[in-house]
Parts: C-alpha cells; structure tokens; sequence
C-alpha cells in the first residue's frame, strides 16, 4: 500500500469516527441536557445547551419529550405573570409571551409546539387558551385583549397568522389611539382545525371543529363544523365530507 493509499484510508477512518462521534452526541447530549430544562435561569442555560447538537427548527420538538417541564428556548421572552404550562411544551426561538394591563393568563396545554417569532399576548381582561397537541407555526401574533382567544386540541396554524378579538374606536373629534378597546367577542377555534398561511381572525368568531380556512382569508362569521372556507371575507365553499382526491 503507497503513501497515497494509507492517508486515504486513515482519512476515512476519521470521517467515520467523526460521524460517529457526531451520531453520539446528536443522541445523548440533548438528552443530557434536557434532564436540567426549566423556566428558571439554570433551566433555560440547559436547554441552551441541549440545542447544541440538535437539529433546528421543526425538527427540534423532541427535546421537549425529554421532559414533563418540556422546551422552552433559551431566546424565549417571557413578560407575563401568569403563564401556565402542560407537560412536554415546545416554545421555539425568540418566541414572546408578554401581559399588558390587566391581562389574563397564557395557558398552553400538553405538547402544545409554539414556533419561531410567534407573539403571544393578553390584556384588558383577554386571556389565551391553546389545546392539547396543538401547533402555532412561525411569525403568529396572537393578541387576546378585552376578550379571550380559545383554541382548542390537535389544531394547526400555518405561519403568519393574526388573531384579534378586538378593535379601536373610531368616533370623530379623537384621535383613534386614544379611543378605549372594544370586541364583538372572543375568538374560538375547535379541535381539529387547520388554519391556513395568513389568516386574520377578528372578533365574535367561533370556527367549529374539523373546519378549514384557506390561506389569505380574513374571518369574521361563524364557521360551522367540518366546513371548508376562502376570501376576505371568507365564506364556506364546500363541507370536508364534499371532498374528493
């Protein structure tokens, strides 16, 4: 064997002990780390560490599955007094969950994923509810203030969505910024929904369970069960059981 062939080999011997080595840490640091994973200082300096290794984005809700008190990410903003957390959460970077003046709680229940840049906030006597297994995907904003926002179980919410159960006065002779909030009611979404990419859901608005709202389209009636429904306004276009490959 030349000079030639022998570094060769020794080159692949490295790259697979290297890869192996990569396969390892990828399979017990994380898990590791996660033992140590909370809301406190030491607890978000641990899941710091477990992302290390791991895979980024919607590959990462597993680490949350390492423990009861789940994934919160170490650029997690959280302004809020009362935040209430299931088992297993998923809270992904740089998400914020911020309480203005009177604002009711947050409460997240069991394996609830939420994704990078999502905004959750409640005030003025709002308050947030998401359901079991349900997932807020990226850049959402979701602002229960004067009226709550319900969502319930195994509902999916495509990135760039905006909830708001609420609006300005608009009266003349005052500048719109100073006119109290007002709500035609809450938002409630069932279980088992999809809401497309970009949907705006005002005020007063209950969208059954199993419906789903096409991409784009601003809510803001009912939307009865099993229906699927487009445009701004959206309005229901067929029933899921309608529905044919």
């Amino acid at each position: 064997m030349n000079t030639r062939e022998t570094t060769s080999a020794a080159e692949r011997i490295k790259s697979g002990a290297d890869i192996m080595k990569g396969r390892v840490l990828g399979k017990y640091w994380p898990r590791f780390w996660m033992r140590y994973a909370g809301l406190g200082f030491w607890g978000r300096i641990a899941t710091r560490l477990a992302a290390w290794f791991a895979p980024p984005h919607k590959a990462r809700p597993f680490l949350a599955l390492m423990n009861p008190k789940g994934y919160v990410a170490a650029s997690v903003t959280i302004y809020h007094s009362d935040l209430r957390l299931g088992t297993n959460v998923f809270m992904d970077d740089r998400v914020v969950v911020f309480q203005r003046e009177r604002g009711g709680p947050v409460e997240l229940g069991t394996k609830v994923s939420i994704f990078r840049d999502t905004i959750l906030e409640t005030g003025y006597g709002g308050y947030l509810k998401i359901g079991n297994n349900s997932s807020i995907h990226p850049r959402c904003q979701l602002n229960a203030y004067v009226s709550p926002i319900e969502i319930g179980a195994n509902v999916m919410i495509a990135p760039n969505c905006a909830f708001y159960p609420y609006d300005h006065g608009i009266a003349p002779g005052q500048f719109i910024m100073e006119q109290p909030l007002r709500s035609k009611g809450g938002i409630t979404v069932g279980d088992d929904v999809w809401i497309g990419f970009g949907v705006i859901v005002l005020g007063g608005v209950r969208i059954g369970n199993g419906a789903v709202i096409g991409a784009g389209s601003v809510v803001t009636r009912d939307v009865p069960e099993g229906a699927v429904a487009v445009g701004s306004p959206a309005r229901v276009v067929k029933m899921r059981d309608e529905h044919t490959e």
